[in-house]
């Protein structure tokens, strides 16, 4: 385990007004007992297991700047851990304010033992404070779980009061129902009919099949078929597909094949004859899954692979009894999955202050919500 007072320094230059301070790198921490922690959580983030971490902020940048809030008990077990960055580093922004680290913006849950939740979470805090951080940051955080709520009890023990810099909604799946009383509720008989007629027009071009890569040598091969299928796309065009960034793409390969090997990573597929059509990664954590990313053959656009994807993948996931909730990990409203999972797992942006009246808090809560309000133009305008 890394004492966190030998951990990699945080170096940033006075303008920036960073945070300098200790705090361990996410490379040098043990990842058995990282491992050993996201076991015993009290509540999931399938991101924040140390093989997709690690392989996600795993550049040359990412190792300098990406660090991690660690907690640990009087043994010196780790308890609880949340990867961050500084403001400069996440925003480009001169602000005292500790950030949750996620390049994809999927979910920044930080791991906390279930066994000692509140004063892991109590931990993280008094850890950020003493980095010389006047706020934290959590981004894409599940704001009614578990880990949110323990966060809140230490801020408030502390004086403080978390405030939500901005809350949404996105799909999710219970899969402890059954999948066929899922799918017909949310899509109705007649929808149902016609996905049905989509996948017979499938097999025009041969059998239709749907596999789910588990094994670490099938998953490793899966990914190639994700990778080529996403990049077949308007992500292609876009050069955003993950084929774009050899070393990205290497690096989350290795954590899928790492993941697979101990039942926490697979790929979907479908197939028409010999031809893949669609792909998505899965990952897992305790008794939640995650839908990552998904990538379809464009030439089959008009037979909707994405959703026959999903509605097997459905069915493949309410059959698991392991598996209790899907998060979709797709933006509000997802024109494709929303309708599907119509399930709705609330995530949002939780700023936290580490010192009670402070001064500087209210300067900064204007400058982040300003800095998003500008983020969501920008997306707009870009749709147009």
């Amino acid at each position: 385990m890394v004492d966190i007072s030998q951990g990699t320094p945080v170096t940033h230059s006075p303008s920036q007004n960073a945070v300098p301070h200790l705090l361990p790198s996410i490379t040098a921490l043990d990842a058995q007992a990282w491992r050993d922690l996201a076991g015993r959580v009290v509540e999931p983030n399938g991101y924040y297991l140390p093989e997709w971490t690690l392989a996600a902020n795993g550049d040359d940048r990412g190792r300098r700047v990406t660090h991690a809030l660690i907690a640990q008990d009087s043994s010196g077990q780790l308890t609880g851990l949340l990867p961050v960055l500084s403001c400069w580093h996440a925003f480009r922004l001169p602000l005292p304010v500790l950030v949750s680290a996620d390049p994809f913006r999927s979910l920044d849950t930080p791991l906390l033992d279930r066994e000692d939740g509140l004063q892991a979470a109590t931990s993280l805090l008094a850890q950020a404070r003493a980095t010389g951080a006047r706020a934290l940051l959590l981004r894409d955080v599940a704001r009614d779980g578990d880990a949110v709520q323990m966060l809140s009890r230490a801020a408030q023990a502390d004086g403080v009061k978390p405030v939500l810099l901005r809350g949404w909604s996105r799909a999710c799946l219970d899969a402890t129902q059954d999948s066929d009383n899922v799918l017909r509720d949310a899509l109705g008989g007649k929808r149902l009919k016609e996905y049905r007629r989509l996948m017979r027009r499938l097999g025009d071009h041969g059998e239709v099949r749907f596999s789910v890569a588990q094994t670490p040598e099938d998953v490793a091969r899966a990914y190639e078929v994700f990778l080529a299928l996403e990049a077949s796309g308007w992500k292609g065009r876009r050069g955003t597909a993950l084929l774009h960034q050899p070393e990205l793409a290497a690096r989350l390969r290795d954590a899928a094949v790492s993941l697979a090997a101990c039942g926490a990573g697979e790929i979907a597929q479908l197939h028409a004859g010999d031809e893949a059509i669609a792909a998505g990664i899965v990952l897992r954590h305790g008794d939640r899954a995650y839908f990552f990313k998904l990538g379809i053959a464009e030439q089959h656009a008009r037979s909707s692979p994405g959703v026959l994807l999903t509605l097997e993948l459905t069915r493949h996931l309410c059959a698991d009894p392991a598996i209790k909730l899907v998060d979709s990990t797709a933006a509000p409203d997802h024109p494709m999955i929303g309708p599907i999972w119509r399930g709705r797992f609330a995530v949002g942006d939780l700023l936290i202050p580490l010192r009670p009246r402070d001064p500087l808090f209210g300067a900064i809560t204007l400058a982040l919500r300003g800095r998003e309000a500008l983020r969501q133009r920008a997306k707009q305008l870009l749709k147009r």
